[in-house]
């Protein structure tokens, strides 16, 4: 469609003038980094000789899904150099405290140059990648346009879309998403909803391989901190709220305050998406007794009621320390966060009704007795106490969470030969065996 690549030119190129100011805007607020400002213009190029894929992925849970892919691609073919961008300093941030040593001798980190198309041919031209894998749902109509004009091979890996973006696509801008995604070598969706929608939009090749989240390692702990808080808290019950979001920790509180007089010593922590939201939980929380932060050096101590932990990278740390634990974002209609990673770590797992991100995991999960649905402070206080006074319902809960955790084991070897297949022989790069 010459129209529709002719009108994202043309809105692409008639906002550039106003993106460095909103950039700069970002920076000011901690949203960007203001020295590396220029990699959203597509500047700073560093191609390393010899072959390169470039993986993009928009924010954290995207980033931290490529991990496995990342290795998968490394150990097939170690010549390899990896090029990934993102879209926020959180999710750079954590990739650094994530990634194995050897994965990032390989890999270098930019931030995604925004869809402007001479920003997106300053970027290609510097970086040159022969194969491009897109993360989940990003569909940048210059992005696409461009790589499509080189030539260069690109695949959709993990894709979702909702039923509100695909209605919106549907109602705005079909022809322009059947135009997009025809140019993607291979669509791959997480779940076989989001493949039928896809499809529906025009990706007629569009399939489930399975969800990449879901084969992601554990989550990593410093052992010496795990040691250190294992003596802090001793024997006490703990309940974990993990990555919630406004309008969940006061049904969590609600929970605490009715579980508090049936669990003597019972340890609440709250650790929030967005730690900057720690000083609120703890003002919430202040009635409840004594609270503690842990972004302020805070100990979850003996007196400790609640323990804020407004800290990043660290769910491993505590879904090592929980007897059990509510999912966030999912008491609110946010769609849930990912339960595998409680699930790979042995904490018996309890989410609530919004679940639309990971549906046929969560739908597994209940079916095989992994988890636990709740509705309000009720049935939540009702799971906790359950699950912390019947250690043979939390290790039955996590025996079974495991099994689904397990079934994906093998993707991020698929997704690798899919994406090495893809790769040309102009890059001097033969076959894999």
């Amino acid at each position: 469609m010459k129209l529709a690549r002719w009108a994202s030119h043309a809105a692409g190129a008639a906002v550039a003038p106003v993106l460095p100011l909103l950039l700069r805007r970002r920076a000011a607020q901690g949203k960007e980094l203001p020295e590396r400002l220029p990699e959203r213009l597509g500047h700073d190029a560093a191609r390393p000789e010899g072959p390169l894929i470039w993986l993009h992925a928009a924010s954290v849970g995207e980033s931290l899904s490529l991990l496995p892919l990342f290795s998968a691609l490394l150990a097939k073919r170690p010549e390899l150099h990896l090029l990934i961008t993102t879209g926020t300093v959180t999710s750079a941030h954590l990739l650094g405290q994530r990634l194995p040593p050897a994965v990032a001798a390989r890999l270098i980190h930019r931030f995604a140059p925004l869809d402007v198309p001479g920003w997106i041919d300053r970027f290609l031209d510097g970086w040159r990648p022969d194969v491009v894998a897109i993360a989940e749902s990003e569909l940048w109509p210059n992005r696409t346009y461009a790589l499509a004009a080189r030539g260069i091979p690109t695949v959709m890996v993990n894709a979702r879309v909702s039923p509100r973006s695909a209605a919106l696509w549907q109602r705005w801008a079909p022809g322009l998403a059947r135009d997009l995604l025809r140019h993607f070598a291979l669509v791959l969706a997480q779940s076989e909803d989001d493949a039928a929608r896809l499809r529906a939009m025009g990706a007629e090749q569009a399939a489930c391989w399975g969800n990449l989240k879901a084969a992601a390692d554990p989550l990593p702990v410093d052992e010496a901190e795990l040691a250190r808080l294992r003596a802090l808290i001793g024997a006490r019950p703990v309940f974990l709220a993990s990555s919630t979001h406004p309008g969940e920790d006061e049904v969590v509180l609600e929970a605490h305050r009715t579980l508090a007089a049936r669990l003597p010593g019972l340890l609440t922590i709250i650790a929030p998406r967005h730690p900057h939201r720690g000083p609120g939980i703890a003002a919430l929380a202040a009635p409840l007794g004594t609270v503690s932060r842990r972004a302020e050096g805070g100990q979850p101590g003996a007196e400790t009621a609640i323990y804020v932990a407004d800290t990043l990278g660290e769910l491993g740390l505590f879904f090592r320390l929980a007897g059990v634990t509510l999912v966030g974002a999912s008491l609110v209609p946010k769609g849930g966060h990912n339960p595998l990673e409680p699930a790979r770590l042995g904490c018996p797992i309890l989410f609530g009704p919004h679940t639309e991100h990971f549906r046929e995991v969560a739908d597994a999960l209940v079916a095989a007795g992994g988890a636990v649905r709740v509705a309000d402070a009720g049935t939540l206080a009702e799971m906790v106490e359950n699950v912390l006074t019947n250690p043979t319902r939390g290790q039955s809960m996590t025996r079974a969470a495991a099994t689904i955790a397990d079934t994906a084991a093998h993707l991020p070897e698929d997704l690798a030969d899919a994406i090495l297949g893809l790769m040309p022989a102009s890059a001097g790069f033969p076959p894999a065996a």
